[in-house]
């Protein structure tokens, strides 16, 4: 009944109500806007605000060609722009707020030719400018400009470079597409670059286990030499602490490589679902019993080891190396098959592994999804091992005794589980 009823109100008529809705709604907020800003003088009332988005509204309908409309725009900015010269020398009306009358002009048009759920999404964005004012003031002072600077290296490698590569493979011998080598660039610098923004800007002073928790995000490897060379002026008394945030690392890992294989290989992710959920409960269980006994909290001040992860330079490195691991890949699978592939994650697991599992789910290899789990599994596990080795020679201290046993009993259990299981 109420979709019928709904069906039966001309498009027109909902445009319009829409239109004054909004306008009311964001004129009540400017008027808010000006009377906290202590502005004494103001464009108009609320009122005003209906009219202008209603004339936007009639003029852009009146006329196919939106000549009418684009007059009142004309004479509506020529008016604002004569009363910001007029009163502008008062200090008293800021030239946002005539930016900001046009917007409500533009009401009207984006709701008779955008979705609904664009026309929200702008009042939404004009709402938040006006009332989180000092929120945003606040973020711009915070955000260094070198962030910008990266963001816009993001977007170019996303928004420009991704959509000229081909989806053809490189070489007989790279069963890669260009595309889907800079794909894995961007999703694995992309999860990065988010956990290095919360870490960065969210979190300057944190505990050992936070530090794991979203360092871990960024690059597990990193955070255990970020943790590891905090542990060497530690006393024994934090070794439950270094050791939490050395196993929250690792589980923050088995996470991150969750998500990003989903995102490649639904099936794959499936298979690893099971495995990696096991070792990511039972290495929470392991921080849990740790962090039962209580002692004091320490906090890592520092933040500077944790490298930028958006540098074109490694985004660079990680395409040869996503390459150079799916050469290698194609040459033992046609030699030596999955048996090959095992090996070969183990001793790439001592490396970056990112490359390697994304060039395992990019390629094109003549080995079954159940070897490619496997093989995940046991470069994932091997790495494992090499943070254990890296926690005890940069800690030189008890701290790391449980978290390395443990990084090595979790290296013996995908070992098993890869050769035995699957």
């Amino acid at each position: 009944m109420i979709m019928e009823f709904y069906s039966g109100i001309p498009p027109l008529l909902i445009q319009f109500i829409m239109t004054v809705a909004f306008s009311f709604v964001v004129g009540l907020e400017f008027r808010s806007y000006h009377h906290t800003n202590d502005y004494k003088l103001n464009i108009g009332s609320t009122r005003t605000f209906v009219l202008i988005g209603v004339l936007g509204f009639i003029l852009y309908t009146l006329d196919a060609r939106r000549l009418l409309f684009l007059a009142g725009l004309f004479f509506l900015g020529s008016l604002l722009l004569v009363f910001y010269w007029r009163l502008s020398g008062n200090k008293q009306f800021p030239v946002f707020s005539t930016i900001f009358v046009l917007l409500i002009y533009l009401i009207g048009p984006i709701a008779s030719f955008f979705p609904s759920w664009f026309l929200v999404l702008f009042i939404v964005v004009l709402i938040l400018i006006l009332s989180e004012k000092k929120l945003i003031h606040h973020f711009s002072d915070q955000l260094a400009n070198e962030e910008i600077t990266t963001l816009a290296k993001f977007f170019i490698i996303s928004g420009v470079i991704l959509p000229l590569l081909p989806d053809q493979a490189i070489a007989p011998m790279l069963p890669v597409t260009y595309y889907r080598v800079w794909l894995a660039v961007i999703i694995v610098s992309g999860f990065s670059y988010l956990s290095y923004l919360v870490n960065t800007y969210f979190f300057k002073s944190r505990s050992l286990l936070i530090t794991g928790l979203l360092g871990g995000l960024y690059s597990s490897t990193a955070a255990t030499f970020v943790i590891g060379r905090r542990a060497n002026g530690l006393d024994a008394t934090a070794g439950r602490k270094v050791s939490s945030a050395l196993i929250m690392a690792t589980i923050m890992m088995y996470i991150r490589l969750l998500v990003i294989i989903f995102i490649f290989n639904k099936n794959v992710a499936l298979q690893l679902l099971m495995p990696f959920m096991t070792i990511i409960v039972i290495s929470f269980l392991a921080i849990v019993g740790l962090l039962t006994v209580k002692n004091k909290p320490t906090l890592l001040q520092d933040t500077e080891d944790i490298r930028h992860p958006l540098e074109l330079s490694t985004a660079i490195l990680f395409a040869l190396l996503f390459m150079l691991f799916a050469f290698l890949t194609q040459y033992v699978t046609s030699t030596f098959g999955s048996h090959g592939l095992k090996s070969l994650a183990i001793v790439v697991g001592f490396t970056d592994i990112d490359p390697f599992i994304m060039s395992l789910l990019g390629g094109s290899f003549t080995v079954s999804n159940t070897a490619i789990v496997s093989a995940i599994i046991l470069a994932s596990g091997s790495n494992n091992l090499l943070k254990a080795a890296y926690a005890i020679g940069l800690a030189r201290n008890r701290s790391v005794l449980f978290a390395s046993a443990w990084l090595s009993l979790l290296f013996v259990i995908s070992v098993v589980y890869a050769y035995k299981v699957t």
